[in-house]
């Protein structure tokens, strides 16, 4: 009679009768009823109400009605905590029983239970079935040490457990051994910072004894721990790979990638030249081989296992190339997985194989697979150089076919054949030619634009070709658009003459129709740069390409070698780290390749970031301010000003480089002055404060004559000068517009592009009537800073537009550095001091101002006209010394000493600043005002 009997009941009241079944004296009774109880729970009803009647039931001697109340109890323990408590007393007694599988199972029932109030009543009883004399029980109970530790870490912690489990490294039986590994790295894997799995060489000699006696996925426990062992040297290397080999051997698949990961991983502490490598290499190819002769699924995760294991070491399988030939019965999945290893072992021993094997391929009826096929066709023609030729026949041959996918792979790939190998194979141009018409999957149509725009000078009929795309150019993908925008900019470099036309075309239809901000862009930027300076773009555009390297699909090294760590697991099937798709608490860690032999590193830290590399697990330290400060002037603001002008680089002004620096000093907060200005100030620079400084009378700051800044030339008959000036704090450009064109214009607008201090219009432009031709009109455009900031090279350099009703013109100017030199940029003289004090001395430049026969007070005053403040003025030895300061808009505060000799025109300028780079344009400043 089979089970089935207890899952077809259909009477009423069926709890009622249970219970009555339960509490019924004869034993048969009592186990049928048990039985149909377990059977109401696994087609889940809820059998919980009759929770205390099958507790009652434990009170026995048969193992099979034990074994289903236990089942019974740990399903509805959760449920029922204050009814489970009652059980506990029959555990306690159950891990005291003579038989030793009744004492194994009740500790394995207490681990299921995850109960927080029943974990304490088992401590005791735990702890006497990890010393007990029969194995079974032991290793029973260090499983159950993992699921106590799950529910309550910290009690297993305080109960000395973790102890007795290391303890049970050491036993004599190999099974217990092994369940005590896989607790211990269970509860590391937890808990990544606790040195659980302490190994030592004699800890690991221990464990390579029990691998042979123990069942098989003991020995993947014990392989799976070995790999995370680092060997103290090659020596020790190389016993644990000889003792570790008999595994691949193993009828399980498991137990063979588990090996396979432990040799890949102690191969790298081993040299080339030892013989034993050699040998390796070749025990390491028949183990892998035979996992292919697996059921599909095996197949798959053995194959892309040997994906990892060929781009690591190559030289494993190179022999083997036949048993990745496809057959004609495998899935699919398998046939695009051994088309990558085949590809990824090409060479030019087995390319002719490995090439009549893909041509086969390429006739099949999977489309997938034939896809995959062509395109690896073109990827052996990369990666072989020598069989390149064949390769773009066999294409050839594949293209005459005239099967619609097959010829849209193959101008994919050929593509890519042209980048490889420049100048060598575009004869068969004309023949991809004839196929345009077939097109319809946008990679194809975008790979054969490429090549349509590259080699337009060698097709008489580009233009027809790339005219015949852009009919439909909104209907394309955003793939095939960027391509033959870039095709017809390139075809126009090549044939400007005719196909100027064509190029406005494309233009207007990438920036004004698109809504796509990726093409708007690249239309903007080829616009800019074909009306501003045709011979750079002409240089940016068909600029010289590097060749593409023969496999752009590898996995990036530092991945791979941690991939390899994880060989049989699923992160080698996803070819992911796991931290990228295990989510939840549990900490994942690193694991990484020892370092190859030989190697800098030294053996104490295996993992030693190479110096001045910071190791990924520190926490970053949050600098200081002052240190963020530091920074901010080290990195952005480079070698020293008199040095040749910086290449733009960080953005700068938007930060107040002085961060707080001052202002915290100014806001009277004496604790941020330095100790000794409360002292008598000595002689030098202290002196200077006791006497008065001259303070001259305001005269307006110095406006420059206007300069053309836009010649009528380059912007079809509109002339542009000017200037700029501040008065009263407000900064102006003072343009004039002059028409030379012989139409009329008007609809004039002006925008700025992202400069170092942000100037912007803080108004439109406006030219109230049309400017007639011959006529001239004068603006005063008021501008404000608070405009976007981008550091500028040079850094005073404004990149300008101009539109009006016929077309936009660009042009940039040099605006002098003191328009922006702010009223209230007078220091109060502690603060000068202190400040000076304060800048780094590296930060000071020195100029020289020639021929400008000026008395101290005279430039004084002028200079205090563009709001240069002089602080003080003494005289040393005949010198007249001035100390002034000034701020700029974005909050930069510069120091000056202006020395002059009554008989020398020449002064000599020290500036100091916290942001170096702008002293040269303060210094010119400086020789602008006073020399004019």
């Amino acid at each position: 009679m089979t089970d089935s009997k207890y899952f077809t009941t259909t009477k009423k009241g069926e709890i009622f009768e249970l219970k009555a079944e339960l509490n019924s004296d004869k034993k048969e009774k009592k186990k049928e009823a048990v039985k149909k109880v377990i059977a109401s729970m696994t087609v889940g009803k809820d059998v919980s109400a009759l929770f205390p009647d099958v507790v009652n039931c434990m009170q026995t001697d048969n193992l099979e009605l034990k074994k289903l109340v236990y089942l019974y109890l740990m399903n509805y323990a959760k449920s029922q905590p204050d009814m489970a408590i009652m059980a506990v007393n029959t555990f306690v007694k159950d891990c005291e029983d003579p038989n030793p599988l009744i004492r194994a199972l009740a500790v394995r029932t207490m681990g299921c239970i995850r109960v927080d109030k029943i974990t304490e009543y088992l401590c005791e009883p735990l702890r006497k079935c990890l010393k007990d004399e029969d194995p079974y029980v032991r290793k029973t109970a260090a499983v159950c040490v993992a699921k106590l530790h799950d529910i309550n870490a910290q009690l297993v912690e305080d109960q000395g457990f973790l102890d007795t489990l290391k303890d049970l490294i050491s036993d004599s039986n190999p099974m217990v051994v092994a369940n005590a590994v896989a607790a211990l790295s269970e509860i590391a894997e937890s808990h990544p910072s606790s040195n659980l799995l302490d190994l030592n060489p004699q800890s690991i000699n221990k464990l390579l004894t029990a691998l042979n006696e123990c069942t098989e996925w003991g020995q993947i426990f014990i392989l799976d721990c070995l790999a995370n062992y680092m060997p103290k040297d090659d020596r020790e290397a190389q016993s644990i790979c000889e003792r570790v080999t008999p595994r691949l051997s193993h009828a399980n698949s498991a137990v063979v990638l588990s090996a396979v990961k432990v040799l890949m991983k102690f191969m790298e502490m081993l040299s080339k030249d030892l013989d034993y490598y050699g040998t390796l290499l070749k025990k390491l190819a028949p183990p892998l081989v035979t996992l292919l002769s697996a059921e599909p699924e095996l197949q798959y995760v053995a194959l892309r296992n040997i994906n990892l294991i060929v781009q690591k070491r190559p030289e494993i399988l190179k022999h083997e190339m036949k048993v990745f030939f496809v057959k004609y019965n495998d899935p699919i999945y398998v046939k695009l997985e051994k088309l990558d290893i085949m590809i990824r072992l090409a060479s030019q021993a087995n390319i002719a194989q490995v090439l009549a094997e893909l041509k086969e391929y390429a006739t099949e009826v999977d489309v997938d697979f034939v896809r995959k096929a062509v395109r690896a066709i073109g990827r052996c023609a990369i990666k072989v150089e020598q069989s390149a030729e064949r390769c773009v026949s066999t294409l050839l041959d594949l293209i005459q076919t005239k099967v619609n996918y097959v010829v849209q792979e193959a101008i994919v790939v050929i593509k890519d054949i042209f980048r490889k190998y420049p100048n060598k194979y575009e004869s068969v141009i004309a023949t991809l030619c004839e196929n345009l018409d077939s097109l319809d999957e946008p990679e194809a149509r975008a790979a054969m634009i490429w090549i349509v725009g590259e080699y337009a000078e060698r097709i008489d009929n580009a233009d027809e070709l790339l005219e015949s795309f852009l009919e439909g150019f909104h209907d394309e993908s955003t793939q095939v658009q960027l391509q033959l925008l870039t095709a017809i900019v390139k075809l126009f470099l090549k044939k400007p003459t005719e196909t100027q036309e064509l190029v406005q075309q494309v233009l207007s239809l990438a920036t004004q129709d698109s809504d796509n901000p990726d093409l708007r862009d690249r239309g903007y930027i080829y616009w800019r740069l074909l009306s501003t300076d045709p011979v750079a773009a002409k240089e940016v555009v068909l600029a010289e390409k590097p060749l593409i390297s023969e496999e752009t699909d590898l996995i990036e090294p530092t991945l791979l070698d941690e991939l390899i760590c994880y060989i049989g697991t699923l992160a080698s099937v996803y070819h992911k780290p796991p931290s990228a798709f295990v989510e939840g608490s549990r900490g994942v860690v690193h694991k990484s390749l020892p370092p190859r032999t030989g190697s800098i590193e030294s053996p104490e830290s295996p993992d030693a970031a190479p110096p001045g590399v910071q190791g990924t697990e520190q926490p970053a330290v949050i600098p200081t301010q002052g240190d963020l400060l530091g920074d901010l002037l080290n990195l952005d603001l480079g070698p020293p000003v008199s040095g040749p002008p910086m290449a733009p680089a960080v953005q700068m002004g938007a930060v107040d480089l002085l961060g707080g620096g001052l202002d915290s000093l100014m806001g009277g907060g004496g604790s941020a002055m330095p100790a000794n200005l409360g002292a008598p100030l000595g002689s030098g620079l202290g002196d200077l404060f006791d006497l008065t400084g001259g303070v001259g009378t305001l005269s307006g700051s110095y406006v420059a004559p206007k300069t053309v800044w836009l010649p009528a030339m380059k912007a079809k008959g509109l002339e542009i000068s000017g200037t700029f000036s501040r008065q009263v704090g407000s900064i102006s450009m003072d343009l004039v517009l002059t028409n030379k064109a012989l139409q009329v214009m008007s609809d004039f607008a002006i925008q700025f592009n992202r400069n170092s201090f942000g100037l912007a219009p803080a108004a439109p432009l406006q030219v109230h009537a049309p400017l007639a031709p011959n006529q001239s009109v004068e603006i005063s455009l008021p501008l404000n800073t608070v405009g976007s900031v981008m550091k500028m090279d040079p850094l005073n350099n404004l990149q300008v537009a101009v539109k009006n009703n016929i077309d936009v013109f660009y042009f940039s100017t040099l605006y002098p550095l003191h328009i922006l030199f702010v009223e209230d940029g007078k220091m109060e003289r502690q603060m000068f001091l202190a400040t000076w004090k304060d800048i780094p001395n590296e930060n000071e430049a020195q100029f020289q101002i020639k021929d400008c026969s000026l008395s101290a007070d005279a430039v004084s005053n002028k200079l205090q006209g563009s709001n240069i403040f002089t602080i003080a003025k003494r005289n040393v030895e005949g010198q007249d010394m001035l100390y002034q300061s000034l701020k700029l808009t974005n909050g930069i505060w510069v120091l000056a000493e202006l020395r002059i000799q009554p008989s020398n025109p020449s002064f000599t300028l020290s500036l100091k600043c916290r942001a170096p780079e702008v002293s040269q344009y303060i210094y010119q400043a400086y020789e602008t005002i006073l020399k004019n």
